[in-house]
């Protein structure tokens, strides 16, 4: 099972990390590699450099960042490959922080779809792009 752990934060705490918390970070993501149990993970830049995209009938409308009518605001993300999510609750329990918050959701496979209602050559093609990590051959 997958799941994409994201670290939350709050618009004007988006800073860069001091020297102590990439060490600590540093030593945990090396445990959570060790253990085989992150696929990926990355830290994101401030949202004042970044862009969201709202969708209507209408059309489209970007808007670019700082994003500071939003509550929270994911800061970085690990995707874990875990046997359950008592597991990935057990190594989000082990992050570093002194305190925040993250959100743990499972990441829907393609075998979770509903057969009956997707047809087997998009399921198909759904597992294509998984097992070639969403990239096309250049």
């Amino acid at each position: 099972m997958r799941f994409m752990v994201m670290v939350k934060t709050k618009p004007g705490e988006e800073g860069p990390p001091t020297s102590e918390q990439i060490a600590d970070m540093g030593r945990f993501n090396e445990e959570l590699v060790q253990a085989g149990v992150v696929t990926t993970g990355e830290g994101l830049m401030p949202s004042s450099m970044g862009a969201k995209v709202r969708f209507s009938k209408s059309g489209t409308t970007v808007i670019d960042g700082p994003f500071s009518e939003a509550k929270e605001l994911v800061g970085g993300f690990w995707i874990f490959d875990v046997k359950s999510k008592e597991e990935a609750l057990d190594w989000v329990r082990k992050i570093p922080f002194d305190e925040g918050e993250v959100e743990v959701r499972q990441i829907a496979e393609v075998e979770d779809f509903a057969v009956d209602e997707v047809s087997a050559e998009a399921l198909e093609k759904e597992r294509e792009w998984r097992d070639k990590g969403w990239r096309q051959p250049q």
